[in-house]
């Protein structure tokens, strides 16, 4: 039987604590549903990085034929920061960002796609039923 080096095992257990404490609901969070129909889905980024390393060394009173001995160490750093809201009412679903305005204007563009996206067919919608309420008005009252 193979025996596994200190530092394969100091990278498991290092891993296995980011397992523990990321997982998909750390970045997708966990929906609120409010009263009034309306469901908030907390969305977040995530990064997170870290450093195992290690030594194998001989002791002062280590026996010729013994191992030599093992010092090392690992760390692991997580940042999670708050990216919007995804925002879901009945068939409508509209993202609210957490974060500063776009900085330059292809970011505030692209930001703004959805809205604009909402507002003109909200502007066409009307159109269209102005154009059908004189019609259905008049209908019996046509004169050429």
């Amino acid at each position: 039987m193979e025996k596994n080096h200190p530092i394969s095992e100091l990278m498991s257990t290092t891993m296995q604590k980011i397992r523990e404490m990321v997982d998909v609901n750390t970045i997708v969070g966990t929906p609120i549903h409010t009263d009034d129909g309306v469901t908030l889905i907390p969305v977040s980024r995530l990064s997170f990085g870290f450093a195992s390393g290690g030594s194998d060394f001989t002791t002062k009173n280590q026996k010729p034929d013994a191992e030599n001995s093992f010092g090392g160490g690992s760390g692991a750093g997580v940042n999670i920061a708050p990216v919007a809201f995804l925002i879901v009412k009945g068939d409508s679903v509209k993202l609210l960002p957490v974060a500063p305005p776009a900085g330059n204007a292809v970011d505030r563009v692209v930001e703004l796609v959805p809205e604009m996206f909402d507002k003109v067919t909200g502007f066409i919608e009307k159109q269209d039923k102005g154009d059908k309420e004189p019609a259905e008005k008049h209908a019996g009252h046509y004169q050429e």
